[in-house]
C-alpha cells in the first residue's frame, strides 16, 4: 500500500469522513496505540465524555500541532502519557456542558486551553480551572497558536529569562512555532533579536526582525562573537543536545540561558536512543555550569508546569496576549489548517522539517470559519 493509500485509509476509519465532525452524539479522537512513527496513529469514534466534578466539557473547534506532539508521540517528552493516549497539546474551543461544581464558564463560551495531550478530539472535558476565556471575533486557528505557542514565548521572555530592553537574545529554531512568536513578542520589547535556521528560512527570520544565522554554515557560536563580539543576554534553547553546550558559550557574562524544549530526542520525528543519551549528558553538563562563579545561568521551562504553580499568570499572559491579536500586533503564522481526520499528515511535516509557524487542526469546520 502507498502512502497515498495508507492516508485514505487512516482519514476514513471507523466512518470518519475526510473534514467533517463526527456524527451527532459521537466523539472523534486520535489514539497513540504505542509509541512510534505517525504510522501509529490511528482515530476512533466512541461516545462523548462526561464531565466529572469541577470538569467542564470543551467542543473542541481547533488544536495545534507542535513539536510537542511528536515527541509524546515517539515517546521521548519528559512526564508524558502512556500508551494508549491521544495527543494535543492546546485547544480553542467551546463550553458545552459543566459537571458538578464547575464554575467560571458558560455554555457557549470561546474557550482556550493548555492539556499537553488529550486536545486531537471533537470534545474533551478538563478542569475547570485550566482554561481561559477567548474572545469570540478572535480566529480560533490564531487563537490556538497563541494559547500555547505566544504564553510559552512571552512567559520565557518576560517570567523566566527576564530579558530587558536592548538585550541581545538568540532564539534557536526561530522559524517554528514558538520561534516566530518569540521573535514578535521580541520586537515589540525593543529587544535585540538572532535567530538560527536554515538558509531556506533566512528571509521569514529578518522579516521578523532578527538577524537570521543559518545553522548548516559553521559554528553559530563563532557566528554570535562575529556579530556581537561577546555574546549575547539570552538564548532560547528549543533543541538541546550538543546544540545546548554551544548555547552556553554563545552567552557573554550574565547571561541567561532558558531550555524548553527536547527536540534533540528525535531524528526526522522518531525517537533515536543515541541522541536521547546525548541530550541528557549535554544537559547535565550545562546545568552543572550553574556551579560555575562566570555570572552565567541556565533554567529549564516548561509551559504546563508554570500554569500549574502558577494559574493567575497563565490567565494574565494569555488575556495580554489575545489583546495584542487583538490589537494587531502580533499575528500568528498558521503554516497549514487541517481536518482532524488528516492529524498523521501534520506529524510527517514535522518529521520532514521546515515548517514555518504552527500548524492547526480543525476539528469544528463550521464554527473554524
Amino acid at each position: 500500500m502507498n502512502d497515498r493509500s495508507k492516508q485514505q485509509e487512516f482519514s476514513i476509519a471507523h466512518g470518519a469522513e475526510r473534514g467533517n465532525p463526527g456524527t451527532i452524539g459521537h466523539n472523534r479522537r486520535i489514539v497513540v496505540p504505542r509509541y512510534g512513527g505517525p504510522e501509529v496513529m490511528t482515530i476512533v469514534e466512541e461516545l462523548i465524555p462526561e464531565p466529572g466534578p469541577g470538569e467542564i466539557r470543551v467542543r473542541i473547534i481547533t488544536a495545534g500541532v507542535g513539536y510537542p506532539d511528536v515527541l509524546i508521540r515517539a515517546g521521548t517528552y519528559p512526564g508524558g502519557p502512556r500508551p494508549p493516549f491521544t495527543p494535543g497539546y492546546e485547544f480553542i474551543g467551546t463550553v458545552d456542558k459543566l459537571g458538578a461544581g464547575a464554575r467560571g464558564f458558560e455554555p457557549g463560551q470561546r474557550v482556550g486551553a493548555i492539556t499537553v495531550y488529550g486536545s486531537h478530539a471533537d470534545y474533551l472535558c478538563v478542569p475547570d480551572w485550566w482554561l481561559v476565556p477567548v474572545p469570540e471575533q478572535l480566529d480560533p486557528a490564531e487563537a490556538a497558536v497563541v494559547v500555547f505557542n505566544y504564553v510559552t514565548a512571552y512567559q520565557m521572555l518576560n517570567r523566566t529569562a527576564q530579558a530587558r530592553i536592548g538585550d541581545r537574545v538568540l532564539v534557536h529554531g526561530a522559524a517554528g512555532g514558538v520561534g516566530t512568536a518569540l521573535l514578535q513578542l521580541g520586537r515589540l520589547t525593543d529587544l535585540e533579536l538572532y535567530g538560527t535556521g536554515s538558509g531556506a528560512q533566512r528571509e521569514i527570520i529578518s522579516a521578523l526582525g532578527a538577524t537570521p544565522i543559518d545553522y548548516t554554515k559553521g559554528s553559530f557560536v563563532d557566528r554570535i562573537r562575529e556579530l556581537t563580539g561577546d555574546g549575547v543576554d539570552v538564548v532560547l534553547d528549543g533543541l538541546g543536545g550538543s546544540v545546548a553546550l554551544g548555547s552556553y558559550r554563545a552567552l557573554r557574562r550574565g547571561g541567561r540561558l532558558v531550555m524548553y524544549g527536547h527536540y534533540g530526542t528525535t531524528v526526522a520525528g522518531r525517537k533515536s536512543t543515541r541522541r536521547v543519551v546525548l541530550f541528557y549528558l549535554s544537559g547535565a553538563l550545562v546545568f552543572a555550569s550553574n556551579l560555575v562563579p562566570d555570572g552565567k545561568r541556565v533554567r529549564a521551562f516548561q509551559v504546563a508546569k508554570l500554569r500549574d504553580r502558577h494559574p493567575d499568570w497563565f490567565r494574565d499572559d494569555a488575556t495580554t496576549l489575545f489583546e495584542l491579536l487583538e490589537e494587531g500586533k502580533i499575528e500568528p503564522i498558521v503554516a497549514e489548517r487541517i481536518p482532524l481526520v488528516d492529524a498523521r499528515r501534520a506529524h510527517q511535516n514535522l518529521g520532514r522539517g521546515g515548517v514555518t509557524g504552527k500548524q492547526v487542526l480543525i476539528c469544528d469546520p463550521e464554527a473554524a470559519g
